[in-house]
């Protein structure tokens, strides 16, 4: 059974690991550790940048995600963004996504002021837009563009 709840200084380290791990599957890039402790760090001690969350089987750190807000003054509500995912590739199709997304589902449910979900994905991975599609998520009609300041690649 997997369990969610919210990640604590504790988990620090995992989440380092975790970001690593997905900065090269995804990227194939390699992130300082240094400045993703400082910037974990940073968003413990400010809430308003992000809140992770660890997904437990059997006691173990097998998964994260972090999510953010995006006001909607279109909708007068707050949007929650799923970012930073990973899961332990031994924990992939057990699950632990699937509880991630339902705990967040209820989140959302449980909360007037929150009113939807999303995410971004890479083009290429087919086989995330396949499952997101799976618990009902849709490809909707926007494309993300992005321009970033400096590199934070190691």
């Amino acid at each position: 059974m997997v369990t969610i709840k919210k990640a604590t200084l504790q988990h620090i380290n995992f989440l380092v690991d975790f970001q690593q791990r997905l900065a090269n599957e995804t990227e194939g890039i390699t992130l300082s550790p240094e400045i993703l402790h400082t910037g974990l760090s940073a968003m413990f001690e400010d809430p308003s940048k992000g809140v992770y969350y660890v997904a437990l089987a059997d006691n173990e750190v097998v998964g994260c995600h972090m999510t953010t807000t995006e006001w909607s003054e279109w909708r007068n509500g707050t949007v929650l963004w799923i970012q930073s995912l990973y899961v332990l590739e031994s924990y992939r199709k057990c699950g632990v996504f699937k509880a991630m997304y339902k705990n967040l589902i209820d989140m959302i449910n449980n909360n007037p002021g929150y009113i939807g979900l999303r995410l971004y994905v890479d083009k290429s991975n087919t086989a995330a837009m396949k499952l997101y599609e799976a618990m009902g998520m849709d490809g909707s009609h926007y494309t993300m563009y992005e321009w970033m300041k400096v590199s934070q690649e190691s």
